[in-house]
């Protein structure tokens, strides 16, 4: 059996920095695993469109494709609107929908690079509070997820680790940070949980107008590509034992 195709599917916005992250970040698994073949395909607004690019696929032959959701957290997208995608795909085709990237403790630490990056040091974690921002979903599984996350990222040497959201749930990314403010925490970090530039990332950074340091995004980060290869190993095993029942 030949290696799946590892399919990335990416929301798509209609903020041109969105599909640029995204290129970034397969370029950036291609070069982690030579001879591995990655598409992208985008749910809305971006081409080329999931649709399409199965049916691209299939018209070459392709047989074995493990799909990837370019998601931190398992909410509607992943749920429904994917699911939705590939039930649709060419008959042909043998497809497993890989997990969503988070949780993983490859992206506390990407999280952490980033932060230090835009100014902090390690020695600052004793006496900073973060603002662990991502971009909200009306899904009670998700926010639950992100709230975990900020736990579990507090025991790693924060002074405090507060949730945001830039939509559909609370608190604003000012609240949090007017809250660490108010706990006395020396300096306030703002860390956007998310993948990509665009609307809701832009609302976040607003957001961290107080703050004393925002990280950048997630973006193509090592931490961040590693993190997709797991995730189609982790795939392409029960699509392995399907083809070859």
């Amino acid at each position: 059996m030949r290696e799946p195709v590892l399919l990335v599917i990416a929301h798509g916005s209609r903020d041109p920095r969105h599909a640029a992250s995204v290129h970034a970040l397969v370029r950036r698994v291609r070069s982690l695993r030579p001879g591995l073949r990655v598409e992208t395909g985008f749910l809305d607004f971006n081409v080329p469109s999931v649709r399409g690019v199965l049916e691209s696929l299939d018209a070459q032959g392709v047989r074995d494709v493990v799909a990837l959701p370019l998601l931190l957290t398992r909410a509607f997208h992943a749920k429904a609107d994917i699911p939705a995608v590939l039930a649709d795909a060419p008959p042909r085709l043998r497809i497993h929908q890989a997990d969503v990237l988070g949780p993983s403790p490859l992206l506390l630490s990407a999280l952490e690079r980033r932060l230090y990056a835009a100014g902090l040091t390690p020695a600052d974690k004793s006496s900073t509070g973060v603002v662990l921002a991502s971009a909200g979903s009306t899904d009670p599984e998700a926010i639950a997820v992100i709230a975990d996350i900020a736990r579990e990222w507090r025991h790693t040497g924060w002074r405090a680790v507060r949730p945001a959201f830039a939509s559909a749930s609370l608190p604003r990314t000012e609240d949090a940070v007017r809250e660490l403010r108010a706990l006395g925490c020396a300096r306030v970090a703002v860390a956007p949980y998310v993948l990509a530039p665009g609307r809701l990332p832009d609302r976040i950074a607003r957001g961290a107008d107080g703050a004393d340091v925002l990280a950048d995004v997630l973006g193509p980060a090592p931490e961040v590509a590693r993190v997709l290869l797991e995730r189609y190993d982790g795939a392409r095993v029960p699509l392995a034992a399907a083809a070859s029942a």
